[in-house]
This record gives C-alpha cells, structure tokens and sequence, in this order.
C-alpha cells in the first residue's frame, strides 16, 4: 500500500472539521473556483469601543512600566511580576467566559491586545498566546461544564498557566502522526499514556496541559483524543524543563514524558478520536493572533526605521533622502497596512460566527509572519552596522521573529495545505464534469451550469461588490486576478489530476496568488469603511494610501506567481537537487 504522504493526512483531518462544522463557504477557498463571496466578509471592525481602547491602554502602560524585554531575552525568563500583572489586566483571560472569570472579549478585541505585546516584548506575546489562544480556548470550545467551571476560572487569573502538548519527535507540522498512546485502564476508568512531547511552549511551568495522544480504533482507522493532564499525576516527567532556543527565550520550552501516566475519563477533552479537530480549531485561533502580534512588531521597526532615515546624515543628507531608503519605507508601510487590514478582517471573521475560517487564518499566518521578516531585515538593513549590536533591539526582533514561520504550523507546509484544500472543490466539480461528458444523458444541466460559469469568467470576472469611488481600478483589477487564478487551477487540475499534490512548486505559487487575494480583499474592506467614515479625510490620510500601494504591490506579484506557474525552472532544480540528494 502506498505511503500516505503528509498532504493527503492535511486534507483528512481538514475534511473531518469541516464535516463537523461547515455551514457556510469559506471565503477564501471560493477564491480558487473564481469566486468572489463578498457576503462572507463582514464589515471591517474600524472602530474600537472605549472599554477595549481603555484596556489596550492600560496593557501599553504596563509595558511601558513593567516588561523589560532586553532583561526578559537575556535572564531567559519572564518574571513573575509580569504573570500577576496580567492577571490583573485580564488578558489572560481575555477571551474566556465572564462566568468562569474572563473578560469575555471578542477575537477582534484580544488581537488588539496581542498587538500590542508584540510590539513591546515577543517573548511575552507568545507566552500569552500559548497560555490563552491554545490552552483554555479548547476548553472553552470542547470542555463540558463542570470542565470549564474545574479549570478556567484559576486559568483566568494566571494562577493556574496552561500548555498544549500536540508537538512530538515524529509529529510537528504533521499533526496525524502522533505517537504518544493512551490505552484503556483495565477498570475502565480512564486512560494509562506513554509518550513524549517536546517543543512545549509553558510545559514545565503548566498546572494544566492538553495533551494529544493516540487511542483506540476509530472507523477502521487509530483516533487521537485530548486529555486534560495535571503535573502531579505519577508518570508525569519533566525531561527538559527550559530548551535553550534562539529567540523568544523568555518563554518556557519544554520537553515531556508521560510513563504509565493514569488519567481519569473525566480528564477526556471532547469527543474521543475527534482530537485532531481540537487542535487544528484552536490552532486557527493562534494563528490569528500571530497575526496581531506581528504586526505590532512591524510597527515598531517602522517607528523606529522613520525616525532614524530622518537624523542619520549620510554623504550630507539625511538617509530619508535617497530612494532605496524611501522605497524601503514605503514598502513596509504598505505591508504594515496589508497586515493588520488581514488580521482584524480574519478576526472579525471569527466574531461573525462563520465556522470554516482554516484557509483564511493558514493564509494570515504565512503572509504575517513572512512580511514581518522582510521589514525586519530591511529595519536591520537600514540602521547599518548600529542594528548589529545588543545595545539596540534589532538583532533581538531578528531571532525572536525566526520562529514565526515555523511555529503552528510551517510557512510551507500551510501553503500547500491552503491551496489543496482551496482547490478540491474545484476538482470534484471537474470529476463530475468528466462523469458528465461521458454520459451526457442526465447531465445536460450540469454541462451548462459549468460552461456558462466559465464564459462569464472569461468575460467579465467573478461578480464584486459595490465599492466607493477614490478605489478605482482595484476592485476589477482583484476581480480579474480570481479569474485567472481559477482558470490556472483547472488547467493544472486537468494536466495533474490527483498528482498535483505533488506538483508542490507549483501549488505553492498558487497558494502565493491565492493569499495575496484573500489579503488584498481584506484591504478593500478596510479602505471601504475608512471612506465611509470620511471620504475627505481617508483620501488625505498617509494610511489610506499605504493600503492602495499594498494593492499595486499585490496586482504585480499576483501576476508574477501565476505566470511562473507554467514558466519556471522547477525541472533543473529539482533535477538538480535529486541528483545532490542521491
């Protein structure tokens, strides 16, 4: 039997949520059948309310005040002060239940939080995203009452810090492939697991883990099921309780061994062989807030990057004054723009509700993450051989932002997850068109429905919505780059057919296209409501226009990626690279 490869498990365990939760079509996946579902996008959350404006200042003050992020990088530790301190704010509780002792905040709300962290401290917004995003959130989502009354109020306040255990030696990025077991006790009252877990984010320090581990046969097939564990339970061991890392080193990353560890039935989080749903649903909600948390860090470089081109005097003028510092600042500004139009846009996503948002937040999470490290390097770049020094925090933003893109998920791999999920649809609608020519008897309507949905993309593109003037021509420019990208899909769906998951170079591309649409239709929206809210002021506002070159920027690269779908040197670099790997 063939080896089923990574992607293939990808789409299983995407098929088995979206199986449970879908009742509306994702946005972003319509983009690859060359639709424009504008319908899913609620409106774009411009305004802040004056609770959450006071809570973000509060959080800026004390960061201001009580997070030292040079001394946190450097002791390798974030103090307790700022745990407590937190706790208090709320923000570890931000988003859970205000009966079980959070703040009850929505997900547009807690990103204007994490945004703010990480703009200050990176270690300390991963050590709330792991606590909060990916801990408590499953038991808000899966946990039965009394397992939310047990648990959330203590993890609410910081008293009790949570974990999330799914990362092993032999299950990363491939989520499936855990290995840690949980057999039936013999009493039948609960679950004996062995394994290991490593790259614990808050592991050693946790009074509460969800651990994934695997159990018995499910449909033929070995499920995996969360457990609520406690680190007093015999067999629980600590191998490593702080792994020396490159960046974000104020967060605690452990590695884990469960020895014959007994766990109650009641510690079983969900429905049993249904954990991989567990962690893929709270995963998207972690990676929504890598998007928030990214984007205060690039705002921080931009601040920073400004105000230094303007002092610097370099061949006796300010660095502000020639065009490769100026192209550099303009490109971040539009990619700062970009990024926070699709982190609040994804996140209002989850606010209205709409259950299949896995392609969107994969496509925030690479997009963030990756122009992050840009304006990173190009904040570096500019600052010369002052960034490469400790004294300035630059060096420390470059490793702290290296685990972005590898964290929930690799960059690459969320790339080809997006774009295989994005076009099955469009591949079962061409399997039925096959069946359909075959035997077109019975299936004369679907032939038409097909063929008139094709001519009308080749004529004038996927239906838009109505946008204000000061837009023009970006709303057709983004109807005719759907069009294209589907039309790219199905050529590659007919020539590949079930082989294009193996076509990654292409399908990676694709992804590329695909995401920088699902962007710059965030960005649309953001535009639209700033226009709304006052036509004169947005066409004045140095913001509005960051949000136009972002959608010029786009246009070009959309372009660039689906013409080197099909002209590109992918036959002599993998040649090449197969002939090295011999």
């Amino acid at each position: 039997m063939q080896q089923q490869t990574t992607t293939d498990r990808q789409i299983e365990q995407a098929e088995e949520i979206l199986g449970e939760r879908l009742q509306k079509a994702s946005f972003a996946k319509a983009l690859f059948s060359g639709r424009f579902l504008a319908e899913q996008l609620p409106p774009y959350p411009l305004e802040v309310d004056e609770q959450t404006r006071g809570r973000v200042e509060q959080l800026r003050e004390f960061c201001r005040t009580s997070i030292d992020p040079v001394a946190i990088d450097r002791q390798a530790s974030i103090p307790q002060s700022v745990v407590q301190g937190l706790g208090r704010l709320g923000v570890l509780g931000a988003c859970l239940p205000a009966s079980c002792g959070g703040l009850g905040l929505s997900q547009t709300s807690y990103c204007r939080l994490l945004e703010v962290l990480g703009g200050h401290c990176a270690s300390t917004a991963l050590f709330v995203n792991a606590h909060h995003s990916i801990g408590p959130r499953a038991i808000v989502l899966f946990g039965t009452p009394q397992q939310q009354q047990r648990w959330l109020p203590r993890l609410a306040t910081g008293e009790w810090i949570s974990a999330f255990a799914l990362t092993e030696p032999q299950a990363g990025s491939d989520a499936a492939n855990v290995q840690t077991r949980a057999t039936p006790a013999l009493d039948g009252s609960g679950f004996v697991l062995n394994g290991e877990k490593r790259w614990i984010t808050n592991g050693s320090i946790a009074q509460v883990l969800t651990v994934m581990a695997r159990t018995g046969e499910q449909d033929g097939k070995s499920g995996i099921t969360a457990f609520l564990v406690t680190p007093d339970m015999p067999g629980f061991q600590v191998v490593e309780p702080r792994m020396e890392k490159c960046g974000v080193r104020g967060t605690v990353t452990s590695r884990l061994r469960f020895e014959n560890m007994f766990v109650p039935r009641d510690h079983v989080l969900g429905t049993m062989g249904k954990g991989l749903r567990i962690a893929l649903t709270v995963l998207d909600y972690g990676r929504t807030t890598f998007g928030a948390s990214c984007t205060g860090a690039a705002k921080t470089c931009l601040a920073l990057a400004k105000e230094h081109v303007r002092q610097r005097i370099q061949f006796g003028r300010p660095l502000a004054g020639f065009e490769l510092v100026q192209d550099k600042i303009a490109r971040m500004h539009a990619a700062i723009f970009a990024m926070e139009a699709c982190t609040y846009q994804t996140a209002a996503l989850i606010d209205a509700g709409l259950s299949d948002f896995m392609v969107e937040t994969a496509m925030l999470k690479v997009f963030t993450t990756e122009q992050l490290w840009q304006i990173i390097y190009d904040t570096f770049q500019l600052h010369g051989g002052l960034a490469y020094f400790t004294d300035q925090p630059f060096e420390r933003m470059m490793r702290d932002a290296r685990i972005n893109s590898i964290g929930e998920g690799a960059n690459d791999v969320l790339r080809v997850f997006a774009a295989l999920v994005g076009m099955r649809e469009v591949g079962e609608e061409l399997q039925r068109l096959l069946d359909a020519v075959r035997r077109p008897i019975g299936h004369l309507s679907e032939l038409g429905t097909f063929a008139g949905r094709r001519l009308a993309r080749w004529l004038v593109g996927p239906e838009m919505p109505d946008y204000p003037a000061g837009l023009e021509p970006w709303p057709a420019r983004v109807a005719a780059n759907v069009a294209a990208l589907a039309a790219m899909v199905e050529k590659l769906l007919v020539e590949h057919q079930q082989q294009i998951v193996e076509r990654q170079c292409q399908v990676a591309r694709l992804s590329d296209a695909a995401t920088e649409l699902y962007v710059s239709a965030c960005v649309l929206q953001r535009l639209k409501a700033m226009l709304r809210r006052d036509h004169d002021q947005a066409a004045s506002d140095p913001e509005f226009h960051a949000g136009l070159l972002y959608l010029r920027l786009a246009d070009r690269r959309i372009a660039q990626n689906l013409h080197a779908v099909r002209d590109n040197d992918d036959a002599p670099i993998l040649e090449h690279a197969r002939r090295l790997l011999q």
